[in-house]
């Protein structure tokens, strides 16, 4: 899972891409990049490195950039190298955006993952003589991109054309994906693959009397593509609408804005967007296919707790008191707490500068993680039954210290809480456990997991629970149900690639 952001029509699109990376600093914490092109100058401004949003771009940085039309991204690594600063010229290759020159000078940056990767690159290579650099699987799209742009490159250049390059790629590369990219000279552009998995949202607002004096060539108007809303809340974008599933949109060098739909509705593709946005990926603020994360959240807590309170009617549990376990499961703690009318009590207290443990791309560097990310206030739990509340349950790693933890503080039982039934699938759209080795619930029952993980009782919001939640029934719940609604019989050589890369 990864941030991106385009941006074009103000002047200052390279500041705006740059602040609306920083509201998705959550979706990724490996790495950043922006790339901006300027019509006046008719060049390329690009920077990207290894590290947080903040620590990449200094000002001084930011202050060599111009351009009206800028897209960005922050990396959140599911393929390459591990850890480790011998690995960190290779993990550098993979940092987005990307870039091609020919036709017309091409930059991309993308969220999601290409499950027919390695089979894209050996067609590229065998078929298209064109030799991939890195392992990001942006580079095998923006092949594909320039590939199709080149057959049609010797007239003169037009939406039918790009479109059709765009339906070329929806054909052969499977997997879940939203892409923003920028062609020199000529606009900027974004699709979103047909089923819908991941998300992506276009905004819109009038320039300023000094936007427009800065780009006398303006078009009176500034555009934005972004993963959440939240970015666009913050720049002062209105929201016009989330991009559909298979939707091909082009804004020109006039601002005239064009789109296509017909891939998905003609192969009547369903959307299936992923439920682990609103359960923990998304920012609480943002509202993703109408549906606001927040509400969303606040719904699991309720619907968990009518499945708790049956529970605690039948004398199984007694909990005195609810413990969210930060950042995420707050809200549905909170929830959760008011319709059980228990006490909710916040006595985990997090660090924060720990970066988020289950993002972190090593086992290794999760266990430490999880060290340093929490302490309990024992005075606030001895002698209690805690009710502890997450998001969902992984691998497990966070979960199990945890729950030692409160009983090390001196809780009489402790039971946990999920907001998202057991994973018991891996993904392979994006969300980085493509290995069921991995999920600490693939074979095990939830007793099993319970033993496991050395909670008195373990609680998993159902499925159904879930669907009412959220109030969508499109949903991809692969990695709960194992319907996949992408092609995922290339996910073993994907899986054997990942774990050699991170041996």
């Amino acid at each position: 899972m990864c941030g991106i952001v385009g941006v074009y029509g103000t002047p200052y699109s390279f500041q705006e891409v740059y602040q609306g990376l920083l509201l998705l600093q959550h979706r990724g914490q490996d790495a950043a990049g922006i790339l901006s092109f300027d019509f006046n100058s008719k060049d390329f401004h690009h920077y990207k490195d290894l590290g947080l949003i903040s620590d990449v771009f200094s000002p001084e940085i930011l202050a060599g950039f111009s351009g009206q039309m800028s897209i960005a991204h922050t990396r959140y690594a599911t393929v390459g190298p591990k850890e480790g600063p011998k690995n960190a010229i290779d993990k550098k290759r993979d940092i987005q955006p990307m870039m091609i020159n020919y036709p017309f000078g091409i930059g991309m940056v993308h969220n999601g993952n290409i499950v027919n990767y390695f089979q894209l690159k050996k067609y590229l290579q065998e078929e298209k003589a064109r030799h991939l650099f890195t392992q990001s699987d942006l580079e095998a799209l923006i092949n594909l991109l320039s590939d199709g742009l080149s057959e049609r490159s010797k007239s003169a250049f037009s939406f039918d054309q790009f479109q059709m390059a765009i339906q070329g790629i929806f054909d052969k590369a499977h997997g879940g994906f939203s892409v923003v990219g920028l062609l020199a000279d000529k606009g900027l552009f974004a699709f979103r693959d047909p089923h819908g998995l991941r998300p992506l949202i276009l905004g819109e607002r009038a320039l300023t009397e000094d936007e427009k004096a800065a780009h006398p060539k303006h078009f009176g108007k500034s555009y934005i593509l972004a993963s959440e809303s939240n970015a666009l809340n913050f720049l002062g974008y209105d929201v016009v609408r989330d991009l559909e599933p298979g939707e091909i949109l082009f804004i020109n060098d006039t601002g005239e804005v064009f789109s296509s739909t017909s891939y998905s509705k003609l192969k009547k593709i369903p959307q299936k967007s992923c439920m682990f946005e609103w359960v923990y990926f998304a920012n609480p603020e943002s509202v993703l296919e109408k549906r606001s994360v927040y509400s969303a959240r606040l719904d699991f807590g309720m619907n968990l707790a009518s499945e708790i309170q049956v529970l605690i009617d039948e004398g199984k549990i007694s909990p005195d008191i609810v413990v969210p376990i930060p950042e995420t499961s707050r809200v549905a703690a909170i929830s959760l707490s008011e319709t059980l009318k228990i006490p909710y009590r916040e006595v985990l207290i997090k660090n924060r500068y720990i970066q988020r443990s289950f993002i972190l791309n090593t086992q290794e560097s999760r266990n430490r993680a999880v060290q340093l990310k929490l302490t309990a206030i024992a005075s606030e739990i001895r002698g209690k039954n805690v009710l502890l509340v997450d998001d969902s349950i992984v691998r497990g790693t966070t979960s199990k210290r945890i729950i030692e933890m409160v009983k090390e503080a001196g809780a009489r039982e402790v039971y946990f809480a999920s907001t998202c039934p057991p994973i018991r699938n891996p993904c392979y759209y994006g969300i980085d456990f493509p290995d069921p080795k991995e999920l600490v619930a693939s074979d095990r029952t939830v007793e099993e997991v319970a033993k496991y993980l050395g909670a008195d009782r373990l609680i998993y919001l159902s499925e159904e629970g879930m669907k009412k939640s959220i109030g969508k029934e499109s949903l991809c719940m692969a990695c709960i149900n194992g319907n996949y609604p992408v092609d995922v019989s290339a996910a073993t050589e994907f899986l054997d690639m990942r774990s050699l890369h991170r041996e």
